[in-house]
This record gives C-alpha cells, structure tokens and sequence, in this order.
C-alpha cells in the first residue's frame, strides 16, 4: 500500500473541498490514487462542494446553546452570501451545529468535522456539510466552535445583529438568580460592543508589556520636545500610556457603558451587583465570535461582474 503523505491530503482536500479525514480515508482506500480519490470522494457524495470550495465564505451566523446555566457552546458557520445567512434550512443547521459542538470531544475543528453527525451516525459532520452545500448552492464553512464549561458558577450569552456577533460570559458565583444573569448580560453586550481581548491584566503577558513600552519609548523619542524631558518623566509617561492602554483591551478595566456617570469599570459594576445580591461574584472569562473576523471578503466589481455574464 502507498505511503498517505500530508501533502497529498492537502491536495485533495483543496480539488474537492472535502474534510480533512475524508480525503484520509478516501486516499487509504485507493492506495494514494489521487484521481480514484476523488471519484470516491464523489461517490460517497463528499466532493458535491467541489467547485465552490475556492469561494470565500464569509458571511454566515454565530449561534450559541447553553444547558442548565452550566454548560454552552458557541459556533460559527459562513456562507458565502447574507442572503443566505437568514435562510431558514441553513439556520436550522446551524442550529444542529451548535447543539453538537455542545457535547462533542472534539479539541479542533478537523476532528470535529471528522465525528459522526449526530442527527444521523452513518454520516459524518463533514459529509452533512457537503450535503447541506448541494442542497442550498453555496460554499459554507463550520469555521469554529468553542466550549465552556461553569463548574463553579454558571454562564450566559449575548447574540447581536442577528447572528453578526455571538459572547459567552463565564462567571464564579455561589448565587445565580435573575439579578445575576441580567449582570451578566450586560457584560456580555459590552463584550460585543467594544471588543476586548483580556479578561483582566492577569492574563496579559509581560512580553506583550515590554513590547509595548519599546514601542512607546521610541515613539517619545521620535518626539525632540518629549524626549528633552528627564528619564523619570519619560518612564512617567510609558506607564501612563500603557495603563490607558490596558484599560481599553482588558474587560474588567473598560469603563462600564452603561455607567451613568460615565466613570464605573466593569470590574466595579459587577462588584457592585455582588453586594446588592449577597453573591460572591466574579467574572472568570469571556468567548466572543463575530462572523467573518479576519477573512478577507472578495470585493466583487458589479460593471466586470454585468461584462462577464454578457460575455459567457
């Protein structure tokens, strides 16, 4: 039997838009034949996506299920179109999607589309896919999923723009009423609305930091009227600026937006509803999908697109 190389799984995978382990298996059986591979691949009805695996998918919904406050998943699924994107059957799959990636085992995205689709075990997730792709007419994507689990208290979450931005929040409590899931919420819609990439300063890495501070002292000392002043004042001002800095990117630091004087943290306005509730309440952390997020979108020319339809 021939050798199955990665570089001929890759191969594969790029001619037929087929997961990762179906072209695996597809190679195995064929004995690394790369033209009966994707015969095969189109007999068991996994290369039905094959022309438009080139396409960019980057529209599409964010979903999110949760069980008992305890247990969530979060999921991104791309189309190719928004259009798409509110059709009920694809949201419907969606759907599906999510409640599996609630109970999967799976630790990436290639072994969970490799596992049996859970509404019909003689399928895989990436075979419903392919079915899903000849069944609407557009290249979809399960991009990612994330789990959480909340031993220690419970977890809630926020959908925003019909789908555009999914959050999990995570918190410690030894209390979980209403006053604690509307808290919660509203951390959650922060999370969405201003984006931030730490929890809190703990998690920020002292690599990152001293990044930032060469960063801060070249720019001081690009400036002839900055970099006259003393040593002492320049390291004033670094830690003045990464400060503010750290405020914007770690949660618990922003300025809550709901605040009314404009002027409470997250961290104090969380602290607050913990001494309203009796709770001993913290937040432990956050997923934030937005669909599309750093896929670069084909920027499509309406005359070309009119001149080459005209030309066919």
């Amino acid at each position: 039997m021939a050798a199955i190389t990665a570089g001929m799984v890759k191969d594969l995978r790029e001619m037929t838009g087929a997961g990762m382990m179906d072209c695996k298996k597809a190679l195995a059986a064929t004995d690394g034949d790369m033209d009966k591979a994707v015969e095969f691949l189109r007999e068991k009805g996994l290369a039905a996506a094959a022309k438009k695996a080139g396409r960019i998918a980057a529209e599409g919904v964010v979903k999110t299920v949760i069980t008992d406050d305890k247990k969530a998943a979060i999921v991104e699924v791309n189309s190719e179109t928004d259009f798409v994107a509110k059709n009920d059957e694809f949201n419907a799959f969606v759907d599906d999607v999510a409640a599996q990636a609630l109970t999967t085992s799976a630790a990436d995205i290639d072994a969970f589309l490799a596992e049996s689709w859970a509404k019909d075990s003689s399928k895989t997730v990436s075979e419903q896919l392919s079915a899903m792709v000849a069944r609407i007419g557009e290249k979809l994507t399960i991009r990612r999923f994330a789990q959480v689990n909340a031993e220690n208290g419970c977890v809630v979450s926020y959908i925003h723009g019909g789908g555009k931005i999914g959050v999990l929040v995570e918190a410690n409590t030894d209390v979980v009423n209403d006053e604690v899931k509307e808290c919660l919420k509203n951390v959650a819609m922060q999370v969405a609305a201003l984006n931030p990439k730490y929890t809190n300063r703990s998690e920020v890495s002292s690599d990152y930091i001293e990044h930032e501070k060469e960063i801060l002292k070249a720019q001081i000392m690009n400036d002839p009227k900055e970099a006259s002043k003393p040593e002492k004042v320049i390291e004033g001002m670094i830690a003045g600026r990464i400060n503010k800095q750290l405020k914007e990117i770690c949660l618990l630091d922003q300025t809550y937006v709901k605040a009314e004087d404009g002027k409470q943290s997250v961290e104090q306005y969380v602290a607050s509803v913990a001494k309203a509730t009796g709770a001993n309440l913290s937040v432990k952390g956050f997923v934030r999908f937005e669909t599309g997020e750093g896929i670069e979108k084909k920027e499509e020319n309406f005359a070309e697109e009119v001149a080459k339809q005209m030309n066919m």
